[in-house]
């Protein structure tokens, strides 16, 4: 059968694989052209992603990924192995700045709220990163899709929780629904290669009550180490050569997203959400139906 080309296969050292081939994600050679991922676009995309995220109080990363594809060309295992490996560095350089805004002391008192997240949340990232690893490129390109359609909806209905509505669960109950919501959660993140955070700060607000800005700082406690455990799990597989192939463009679009979450979060409050939040949300739908048809 015909080998199969991505676009920009004429150049030197251009991926080239057959059709057979095509099931899994290429995890050697860049299909890309190197223009396609200079400096200045790779920090561009990631201060427009960047500034998108912090505008809702997020790092983005939900926009990043469709970008990462669509733009620079990515294959879907090697574009949500570089979103997840730039959302921890992004999510690490906020670290600083959201201990201004709740003490560490505050956030330690909650050890048992961030335990009960990050049991499930620990688990679930690695099942979701053995999945993207085994699963074929088109199948992984659906449940992106999927995904990205599902947090579209709990950015229109979720993300304007508040600790009033907190559900009326004790216990083991409780226990049980924060092992199972952090299971979600942690599948979820590693399967797009992001923090969760979108996911994690209604579920803290409705299950244990806490408010926006503790619920904030509380979800980096939990995504951080859920992070690690989904990146470590991606470099058992050969595809994990794509941040040492890409090491240039991770920092740069790394970079780029920090100052673009930096300015979002000053604009925050100057778009109403019942402008905002649509408009997000659709571009979450488009981009999910592009990933849907990119394979």
């Amino acid at each position: 059968m015909a080998p199969f080309r991505f676009p920009g296969a004429g150049q030197t050292g251009a991926f080239i694989m057959t059709r057979e081939d095509k099931g899994h994600s290429p995890s050697l050679g860049s299909p890309a052209p190197v223009t396609a991922r200079s400096g200045m676009a790779a920090f561009g995309g990631g201060a427009l992603i960047g500034t998108l995220g912090g505008l809702m109080g997020l790092g983005g990363a939900e926009f990043r990924l469709p970008m990462l594809i669509g733009a620079f060309r990515f294959a879907a295992l090697e574009a949500v192995i570089v979103n997840k490996a730039i959302s921890l560095l992004v999510v690490a350089s906020a670290l600083p700045f959201r201990t201004g805004t709740v003490p560490v002391a505050v956030v330690v008192s909650h050890w048992h709220v961030i335990a009960n997240l990050l049991a499930g949340s620990s688990a679930g990232a690695w099942v979701g990163a053995g999945w993207a690893i085994r699963l074929r490129a088109e199948t992984l390109y659906h449940v992106m899709a999927i995904l990205l359609a599902l947090i579209a909806l709990v950015l229109l209905f979720g993300h304007d929780a508040n600790s009033a509505a907190r559900l009326s669960l004790q216990g083991i109950a409780l226990i049980l629904a924060g092992l199972a919501a952090g299971f979600g959660i942690g599948l979820t993140a590693s399967l797009l290669g992001v923090a969760g955070g979108e996911l994690l700060i209604p579920t803290l607000m409705l299950l244990f009550g806490t408010d926006i800005k503790l619920a904030g700082s509380l979800s980096l406690a939990v995504s951080l180490p859920t992070m690690l455990i989904g990146i470590g799990r991606y470099s058992r597989d050969r595809a994990f050569a794509v941040l040492g192939q890409n090491s240039r463009f991770l920092g740069i679009m790394a970079a780029g997203s920090v100052l673009g979450a930096y300015l979002g979060a000053r604009l925050l409050g100057l778009i109403p959400g019942t402008i905002l939040l649509p408009l997000l949300a659709l571009i979450l739908v488009l981009s999910a139906v592009r990933i849907w048809r990119h394979c």
